[in-house]
C-alpha cells in the first residue's frame, strides 16, 4: 500500500525510518545460518529477510523408519545419521503445535498423517532453538511450498500449524476459502482480471489494491474456467505467456516448486530507493551516491570473507547518510576498513561481473498506472577498483557513480536533441587497460587528471525520476572446486552462451556479446514492465553488457580481442584457449 494512500486510511500514523535494514540483514543471515546447520540436504530457500522455506523429506523420512510402533511415547528424533545419539525425545503419539483441517478420525495407519506429525516435532525443535536466540517465530507444515506458507498464516505469530490434508479434497477445501490476493504467485493483476471475468464486471481499476472479494473456490468451480481458458483470458496484458496451467495448478493448491538449495552467496546484489521526482542534476548525483555507498556496505557484508587481520577495524555508530542517530534501543555498529600495513587476509567469496542501473519516472497513486511503469535498465561490466579493498569505500563510491552510473543514467534518460551533451569522463583513445610489468591489471581507461565536464543540464520540466536502482551481479566464484564432468557437459551450452564470441562489425575491433548495440557503443535492456503477478524468478531482469567499465568505446586493435571476463587484451587466435580456462575453472 502506498504511503500516501495509508495516510489517508490512518492521519495518525507513525513512520519510521527502514532504509538502513542492516541489522535485519545481520539477524536474517545468522538465523539462516542455524536452520541450514541442521539441514542434511542443504536445502534452505531464503524468502525476504524473514521467512524461509526447509525441505526436511529425508529427515522425516529416516525418522519414520526408526519409529516403534509398540513406544511411540518415547520415540526420539535423529538429527545425524552417523551419531544416534544426537536429537531430542518427542512423544509420536500427538502432534507437536496446532492442526488444520482432518476429521479427527485418521489413525496412524496414514504414512502422510504420521509424516506430518513427526515433522511437527521437528519443526518445534527448530522453532525453540530460534527462541533461544531471542525471536519469536510462526511454521508452516505441509507437502508443497504453496500450502505450506498458507497455513502458516492460521496461527501468527508464535505458534506453528500442520496442514491435515490427507487427501486431494482435503487440499481443494483449504483452498476454496482463501482469498484470490492471498495466494503466492497470484499478483494484482491476475487478479483484477479473474475477480472481473467470474464477478461479471470491469477489472478494479486501481492498481495498488491489495482488497479482493473473490475467494479461490469461486473461480476453481466457474464452469468456464480451464487451463486453457486461463491463458487465453490472461494473454496480451504484459503477463508470462501460456500462464493459463500455472494458475490453474495454483488455484487447486499444487506446487511443484523446489525448495531451493542454499547458496553461500547470492546470486545478485541491488540497493534502491524510491522518490517523488529527482530533476536537478545535484539531486541524481546525491541519490545515485547514496544507494552506491550502501551497495558497497552491503558487499562487504554478504561477499567478503572474514579474516585474521589485515585490516584494522574502526567502529562507528550507526545512522544514515545525513548522519541521524543510530536506531533506539540497538547498540550495535558498523566496521569502517582502514588499510593496514599488514597482508590483506580477506578474500572475496564471489565477484560480481556486471553493475546494473534502473530508473523510472515518479507516478502517483492517481495517475492509474502500474509501479513498474517506464521501468527501464542499462548494465555494463564492473570496473575493477570496485573490488579493491584497500581503497577507502567512499572514494569508491563516488568513483563508481561518476565514472559508470552517471554515464549510464544519461543513456537512460537522454537529453532531447539538438542540445550537445559534454562526456562526464574522458577516455584515452587507443589505450586497452594498463598492465604494470608484474602482468597486474590496472582499470585506468579514464583520464584522472582531467577535470570533469559539468553535467549536463536536466530537460525542460526535468527528468521527473521516481526509483534508482543499482544492482551488481553475474557473480563469479572466486575459486574453483572439483567439478563432476557429466555435470560440466550437460551444463556446456548454458555456460557457453554466456561466453560467445561474435565477429565485430567491419572497422570494428572490440569485442561484443550479445544485445543490441546503440551508437555510443552500449547495449540496451530497456522495457517496461507492467506486472509482476507471476512467480519472479530469482535473478530478476535480464542482463545485458556493455563492452567496457566506462560507457565508452575503448579501441582495439584488429588482431587483439578484448576478454570479456578478465578485461584482458589477448591475440584473436587464443580467445577460444582463454574462454575454456574460464569455463573450465567456474565448474
Amino acid at each position: 500500500m502506498p504511503i500516501a494512500q495509508a495516510r489517508k486510511i490512518c492521519p495518525d500514523l507513525v513512520l519510521a525510518d527502514g532504509e538502513d535494514l542492516t541489522l535485519f540483514r545481520n539477524v536474517s543471515k545468522r538465523l539462516y545460518a542455524l536452520l541450514r546447520s541442521y539441514s542434511w540436504n542443504a536445502k534452505v530457500e531464503r524468502l525476504g529477510l524473514d521467512e524461509m522455506f526447509l525441505d526436511v523429506t529425508d529427515m522425516v523420512s529416516y525418522n519414520v523408519e526408526l519409529l516403534n510402533r509398540n513406544a511411540l511415547q518415547q520415540s526420539f528424533f535423529c538429527l545425524s545419521r552417523v551419531d544416534p545419539q544426537v536429537g531430542f525425545e518427542y512423544d509420536a503419539t500427538s502432534f507437536a503445535g496446532c492442526c488444520y483441517g482432518g476429521d479427527g478420525l485418521r489413525s496412524q495407519e496414514s504414512l502422510l498423517y504420521l509424516r506430518l506429525l513427526v515433522a511437527s516435532h521437528l519443526t518445534l525443535h527448530l522453532r525453540q532453538k530460534i527462541e533461544e536466540e531471542g525471536y519469536t517465530t510462526s511454521c508452516g507444515i505441509s507437502t508443497n511450498k504453496l500450502l505450506a506458507k498458507l497455513v502458516g498464516d492460521k496461527n501468527k505469530p508464535r505458534n506453528q500449524t500442520a496442514l491435515l490434508a490427507l487427501c486431494q479434497e482435503d487440499v481443494h477445501a483449504f483452498m476454496d476459502e482463501h482469498s484470490l490476493r492471498k495466494v503466492p504467485g497470484i499478483g494484482g493483476m491476475i487478479t483484477r482480471t479473474l475477480e472481473g471475468f467470474v464477478l461479471g464486471k470491469d477489472p478494479d481499476p486501481n492498481m495498488h489494491t491489495m482488497e479482493c472479494s473473490t475467494t479461490v473456490g469461486q473461480v476453481r468451480s466457474h464452469p468456464a474456467i480451464s487451463p486453457s481458458s486461463l491463458s487465453r483470458l490472461l494473454s496480451g496484458r504484459g503477463l508470462e505467456k501460456n500462464l493459463g496451467p500455472k494458475v490453474w495448478a495454483l488455484l487447486h493448491g499444487v506446487d511443484d516448486g523446489e525448495v531451493k538449495p542454499a547458496r553461500d552467496v547470492p546470486t545478485q546484489i541491488s540497493i534502491e530507493d524510491t522518490y517523488r521526482g529527482l530533476n536537478h542534476p545535484s539531486e541524481i548525483h546525491r541519490a545515485l551516491l547514496a544507494i552506491t555507498t550502501s551497495l558497497l556496505r552491503r558487499m562487504h557484508t554478504d561477499l567478503l570473507e572474514e579474516g585474521e587481520g589485515g585490516e584494522e577495524e574502526e567502529e562507528e555508530e550507526e545512522g544514515d547518510d545525513e548522519g541521524n542517530d543510530k536506531l533506539p534501543g540497538h547498540t550495535a555498529a558498523i566496521t569502517a576498513k582502514v588499510p593496514s600495513s599488514a597482508p590483506p587476509s580477506r578474500r572475496w567469496l564471489a565477484r560480481p561481473r556486471t553493475i546494473r542501473l534502473t530508473t523510472r519516472p515518479y507516478t502517483s497513486p492517481q495517475d492509474d498506472r502500474p509501479y513498474n511503469w517506464g521501468r527501464a535498465s542499462r548494465s555494463c561490466p564492473l570496473p575493477s577498483f570496485v573490488l579493491n579493498t584497500s581503497l577507502p569505500r567512499d572514494e569508491r563510491a563516488a568513483r563508481l557513480v561518476a565514472k559508470i552510473l552517471l554515464p549510464l543514467f544519461h543513456k537512460l534518460n537522454p537529453l532531447p536533441p539538438p542540445v550537445d551533451t559534454p562526456s562526464i569522463s574522458k577516455a584515452r583513445p587507443g589505450h586497452g587497460p594498463d598492465v604494470d610489468n608484474d602482468g597486474a591489471e590496472h582499470d585506468d581507461v579514464v583520464d584522472d587528471d582531467s577535470t570533469p565536464a559539468a553535467p549536463p543540464p536536466p530537460p525542460p520540466g526535468g527528468w521527473n525520476i521516481g526509483l534508482l536502482n543499482v544492482c551488481v551481479t553475474n557473480m563469479s566464484g572466486a575459486g574453483a572446486g572439483v567439478g563432476d564432468i557429466g555435470e560440466m557437459f550437460r551444463r556446456q551450452e548454458e555456460v557457453l552462451r554466456e561466453f560467445t564470441v561474435y565477429d565485430p562489425p567491419q572497422g570494428a575491433g572490440e569485442l561484443v556479446r550479445g544485445g543490441k548495440i546503440d551508437d555510443d557503443g552500449l547495449n540496451v535492456a530497456s522495457q517496461e514492465l507492467d506486472d509482476r503477478d507471476a512467480v519472479e524468478e530469482e535473478d530478476g531482469g535480464s542482463d545485458v553488457w556493455d563492452d567496457d567499465d566506462g560507457g565508452d568505446n575503448i579501441p582495439v586493435e584488429e588482431d587483439l580481442a578484448l576478454c570479456p571476463v578478465c578485461d584482458r587484451l589477448l591475440p584473436r587466435f587464443a580467445m577460444p584457449a582463454h574462454e575454456r580456462y574460464h569455463i573450465l575453472g567456474n565448474t
